[in-house]
């Protein structure tokens, strides 16, 4: 398929990176010649809907997509970005922190509405199994139990593994009076 745009921007809290954000990503790439993902609200983790930190969600994505011996990783950025919470500055900043893009892939309303605002085109790609592919999903799923490694690359596995990303999620969902994942 011939792309017709030069760079792709997509956003995610990747909490944590799962099969659905593989497929969006893969969707990006057929589009795209180079793909910008970044990872929003970098500085937040030790949450419960946060419970990833930055760094941790770079290494699920890298490692994930460094296991896809199709996909040239020479096409990705991965870059970190930082809540500002002033929704009209955010475009900009995200736009001050990434190399130039044409078009944003997105299924977020608000996101979406905010890069047409600016001008962007966005593209939403299409949802692969979002009943069970959410972060809220897995999330709920660590906490209570259920299988969900099903959900995740091996890769994604082996981090919050490593990282004891299962205990952590359920402690912090404890503290969490609110906690829906």
């Amino acid at each position: 398929m011939k792309r017709v745009l030069s760079r792709g921007l997509f956003i995610g809290r990747f909490q944590p990176f799962h099969l659905g954000h593989k497929a969006s990503i893969d969707f990006a790439l057929s589009q795209v010649e180079s793909l910008v993902i970044v990872i929003g609200s970098s500085q937040k983790s030790f949450e419960a809907r946060n419970p990833f930190t930055s760094g941790e969600r770079i290494l699920m994505i890298k490692e994930s997509l460094n296991a896809d011996v199709d996909l040239d990783q020479k096409r990705l950025f991965i870059i970190p970005i930082p809540d500002i919470n002033i929704h009209s500055l955010w475009t900009a900043q995200i736009s001050n922190s990434v190399p130039k893009f044409e078009s944003v892939f997105t299924n977020d309303e608000f996101t979406n509405m905010l890069f047409k605002e600016k001008g962007v085109k966005v593209i939403v790609p299409p949802l692969h199994r979002r009943h069970e592919l959410s972060g809220t999903a897995i999330r709920n799923r660590i906490v209570n139990d259920l299988e969900w490694l099903n959900l995740v690359s091996p890769q994604t596995a082996v981090v919050i593994d490593d990282i004891a990303g299962v205990q952590r999620i359920k402690k912090l969902s404890l503290l969490d009076p609110h906690f829906n994942g």
